[in-house]
């Protein structure tokens, strides 16, 4: 690679380049990965349709384009000129022409600009920089485009203070309390969980759901965790029940009941045998007349 293909490397975050824009650029690779080995890990299949939240310059997009098949991906970015840059330097019209993404440039978070519901949503570094009114927003209108069992799957910067502006902040940072998270969530009527995964940059990954697909999330949160111990807890009841009252079961339950006795009488024959071997003749014969 030559000096001016390198030079993008030392730029700074929001620098008029696709990678240096949209995150540290020495991590641009490795966050794509994470995104993408995190929604295959929550389930996400080639046959899904996955609305990636301001997809940027196809940080993510690159690896999920290729992986889905033909239309089933779909990205909003305002900015154009990422999307169009990407296309150029990441992934090539070839791809574009076979995979079919879609686009939009909606800047106010109007998901359902597609018109269809997704299995899969992504907001990757989105409330890092949003204004709750824009959360509020955001979350909204995934409530239209959600099914029962769709995953949105976010991150944000987790602090002890509340961002109170009402503006997009760029390319600063914004943090909020999981607390604030978890119920901008609940005010939707979804379920909002952390996710125990990395992110290139230290930001917090949540799962964000309808309550009664909660417990159908891999056990990478305690709230799914409990959920699958559960669950494990009552199957293995039921299994028992089954088994216990099945007629051989309750058979060998009775013969070994049975024997169980037959070694305490046993047991107590044995006692008194060497309770009587102690004492002295004399008085043993004493004690029989």
């Amino acid at each position: 690679m030559s000096e001016t293909e390198q030079g993008w490397k030392n730029l700074p975050v929001g620098a008029r380049h696709h990678r240096a824009y949209v995150s540290p650029p020495e991590s641009y690779d490795i966050g794509g990965a994470y995104q993408f080995a995190l929604l295959v890990f929550l389930g996400l299949r080639e046959w899904h349709y996955l609305l990636d939240v301001g997809c940027g310059s196809l940080r993510g997009g690159r690896f999920f384009i290729s992986y889905l098949l033909p239309g089933r991906y779909h990205g909003i970015e305002p900015n154009t000129w990422l999307v169009r840059d990407a296309i150029e330097k990441e992934i090539g019209e070839d791809m574009v022409r076979l995979k079919k993404p879609v686009f939009s440039d909606d800047s106010n978070f109007t998901l359902s600009t597609f018109g269809r519901k997704f299995d899969f949503i992504l907001a990757q570094s989105i409330f890092s920089h949003a204004s709750k009114a824009q959360i509020r927003r955001c979350l909204s209108e995934a409530k239209k485009v959600m099914k029962p069992e769709s995953i949105f799957a976010a991150t944000f910067v987790e602090g002890d203070e509340d961002y109170e502006g009402d503006e997009w902040v760029y390319p600063g940072e914004v943090s909020y309390t999981f607390d604030t998270m978890r119920s901008l969530a609940e005010e939707q009527g979804f379920a909002c969980v952390k996710l125990d995964w990395p992110h290139a940059y230290m930001q917090q990954w949540v799962a964000i759901v309808h309550p009664e697909n909660l417990e159908n999330l891999p056990a990478m949160c305690d709230a799914a965790r409990v959920k699958r111990l559960e669950r494990e807890l009552e199957y293995y009841r039921e299994r028992l029940q089954s088994i216990t009252t099945h007629p051989y079961v309750k058979l060998g339950l009775k013969v070994n009941s049975a024997i169980n006795a037959v070694k305490r009488w046993c047991s107590g024959m044995l006692k008194l045998g060497a309770l009587l071997l102690q004492v002295p003749l004399f008085e043993y014969l004493a004690l029989t007349v």
